[in-house]
């Protein structure tokens, strides 16, 4: 069963908090933390890990090991798969026709099947209680349509499932907030965030495919694409906006949100 969402960010203020608004933000992503403490599993959808041009992926590895931080910060660790529920929900996908790949390194199974980590699943599990999870790579090439279909599928397993699952997908926002930051500062990544803070407390995840494509790329941002596989999977039961907050601590935008599922 899908017991919840969590859109948890990806960057290293939240896990040192400087401000209070990024303090706002922490404290949300321990409540997703304490929310799913019982689940048995997570499925993690990353933008910051396999990158393919027109496919989603799988991780089928039975070892997830700590690699790539961000900006030096480690966060070490081993996780497992949930080879099971992996191999399910590529299966499914695939007879679905999603173009969904199965992906692993150097052995099929066993201890030298292992998988890299980077901060975009690092910094999201560290406020998590250490489970099996299955982590899933979006495409930026994949239409939006194919997205909220894969989403919508993904809902479908999960709730066959007799184990509790808890969805988490990893995102920052607009990366165009600062004029000292990398990519310069640019309204649109204001305008994006902005929007989508308002979509999330208004109850309008609905909305999320209508955004324009101009503004999406002009924002500069990693969110969208596992947006819309979230709002794909919540299609499949009723959820409901427990707690949220945002922080801009630097140049890119930070949400948290966590939906428990009614009833």
């Amino acid at each position: 069963m899908l017991a919840g969402i969590g859109l948890m960010p990806h960057g290293n203020p939240v896990l040192e908090p400087e401000d209070e608004e990024t303090r706002k933000l922490a404290e949300v992503l321990k409540e997703i933390g304490r929310t799913f403490s019982d689940v048995d599993s997570y499925v993690l959808v990353s933008p910051h890990n396999a990158r393919m041009s027109d496919h989603l992926g799988v991780v089928l590895a039975e070892n997830l090991v700590s690699w790539l931080p961000f900006e030096g910060k480690e966060i070490p660790g081993e996780w497992k798969t949930d080879r099971g529920l992996a191999e399910k929900i590529y299966r499914v996908e695939k007879e679905a026709g999603m173009p969904v790949v199965d992906l692993n390194f150097a052995s099929l199974r066993g201890e030298y099947s292992r998988w890299p980590l980077s901060w975009g699943e690092l910094i999201p599990l560290s406020f998590l209680k250490k489970k099996p999870l299955v982590l899933i790579t979006p495409s930026r090439g994949v239409s939006r349509e194919t997205l909220v279909k894969f989403g919508e599928v993904l809902g479908d397993v999960l709730d066959m499932e007799e184990k509790k699952v808890a969805l988490i997908i990893s995102a920052d926002h607009g990366h165009g907030h600062s004029e000292n930051g990398p990519y310069g500062k640019v309204k649109e990544s204001e305008e994006y965030d902005k929007l989508i803070m308002e979509l999330i407390n208004g109850n309008r995840i609905e909305e999320l495919p209508k955004l324009p494509e101009e503004l999406v790329r002009k924002a500069l941002v990693d969110s969208y694409w596992g947006m819309l596989i979230m709002l794909g999977a919540m299609r499949k039961a009723e959820f409901e906006l427990r707690t949220s907050a945002y922080a801009c601590p630097t140049y890119f935008g930070m949400a948290g949100a966590l939906w428990v599922r009614k009833g």
